[in-house]
């Protein structure tokens, strides 16, 4: 059990989430099965979802933590981060074609991402700035399998964090370069503007929000290893995309991320 919550109250979860993806049709939300408040369920939840995927040929490549702009918290009415597993067929190219097909609810948000430079065995701060590595200008596209967003804690996190797909720039800076907590973003849709923000609304730093993974991964015993990319968390608000959306975003000093998406595309 995991935390008072029955194996097959999990396995019921995953298997609602499972088949909203698979049909591309939202489903109920998942805290009638595991309750709205039992952080380990979820996990145990997303852990089980996680092993569907590798069974099925996807690769993991990284994690995804999210909730950790205090505007993302309160469009979608949690109030604490979380975390996810990022898959290789999440990944796109920056300036390249993104289909919704796979995607139910997609809504993008602006982000610093780390491509980590070596394992993470102790959160320390001066450690994991040392291990952050490389930073990139990414879009992430964050999706629920829950209907209409109704979602509470226990449902994103079973929901691996409410992931969907992600894009990244194609200029790498070294994070000894530049000072995270002071970029600036601006994401525009369509040519005009639908967000900004800085490194400051992502739990005041991005490396403070790559510390809380760190921890709680070494925690869980999975920490994080050398080449693993991190969605380190939104900048500002997140902003629907709908079919022929171009979304970019320019995130000073990592430069501009692009994709346009499409319908079967």
């Amino acid at each position: 059990m995991s935390g008072g919550v029955a194996p097959e109250a999990i396995a019921a979860a995953a298997d609602r989430l499972d088949r909203a993806a698979i049909d591309r049709a939202a489903c109920a939300p998942v805290a009638d099965l595991i309750g709205p408040s039992d952080i380990d369920a979820a996990y145990a939840v997303q852990s089980a979802l996680t092993d569907r995927r590798v069974a099925r040929g996807a690769r993991i490549i990284g994690k995804k933590i999210g909730l950790t702009s205090e505007a993302v918290q309160r469009q979608v009415g949690v109030d604490r981060p979380d975390f996810g597993v990022l898959f290789d067929d999440m990944r796109h190219p920056s300036g390249g074609t993104v289909p919704l097909d796979r995607l139910l609810q997609p809504r993008a948000e602006a982000e610093i991402a780390f491509v980590l430079a070596a394992d993470i065995l102790d959160p320390d701060p001066a450690v994991v700035r040392s291990a952050a590595g490389t930073a990139v200008a990414a879009i992430e596209v964050v999706d629920s399998r829950i209907e209409d967003w109704r979602i509470g804690i226990t449902d994103t996190v079973a929901d691996n964090a409410s992931s969907g797909v992600f894009v990244l720039g194609d200029r790498e800076v070294p994070v000894e370069r530049f000072t995270p907590a002071e970029v600036s973003m601006r994401m525009f849709r369509n040519g005009g503007q639908a967000s900004d923000g800085s490194g400051r609304a992502c739990l005041g730093d991005p490396l403070n929000a790559l510390e809380w993974l760190a921890r709680t991964a070494l925690d869980i015993g999975a920490p994080l290893r050398r080449g693993d990319i991190v969605l380190s968390g939104a900048l500002g608000p997140m902003v629907p995309v709908r079919d022929g959306d171009l979304i970019e975003a320019d995130i000073h000093p990592l430069g501009r991320v692009s994709a346009t998406f499409v319908q079967g595309g």
